[in-house]
């Protein structure tokens, strides 16, 4: 069975202690090359990992990485870039609304008349911009929900 490591942890700690990998091979009981193999991030056995954690004198489970904290984050930052770009397409949404309905004004009281000729089409934008604001709001209810 293969662990994942925490690469950065075992580099660190082994500089913080002035070993060389060397060093580290030879405490640990290990090769070299699997010292190097481990810095760099690939999977370790289960034996090479309990002979670094016997040379660093800690628990196994320290040396790891805890894969469900990684995912947590790695969802958390996705999901705050997705609300980031709901926000940014709401606002541009928004301003183009409002340019759009000062050109439809402009155009309405140009054209003079007894009817008010755009206010069909101002009346569907301002459906479809508050159908974009629900969505905003229900992206927001999500992300308050998964906080909990």
């Amino acid at each position: 069975m293969a662990f994942k490591a925490d690469a950065a942890k075992i580099k660190r700690w082994r500089e913080e202690r002035q070993w060389s990998q060397e060093h580290l091979a030879e405490l640990a009981g290990l090769g070299l090359r699997t010292v190097q193999r481990i810095e760099k991030g690939e999977p370790a056995s289960q034996d090479s990992m309990m002979a670094l954690a016997s040379a660093f004198d800690v628990e196994v489970m320290a040396l790891s990485v805890d894969v469900e904290a990684e995912v947590a984050a790695l969802a958390k930052g996705r999901m705050s870039k997705a609300r980031a770009g709901v926000h940014l397409s709401f606002y541009i949404h928004l301003a183009g609304y409002g340019v759009g309905m000062v050109t439809f004004l402009a155009i309405s009281l140009g054209m003079g008349g007894d009817s008010f000729i755009m206010k069909w089409p101002m009346l569907w934008w301002t459906v479809g911009l508050a159908a974009h604001g629900a969505a905003l709001g229900i992206v927001e209810a999500v992300a308050r929900f998964q906080r909990v």
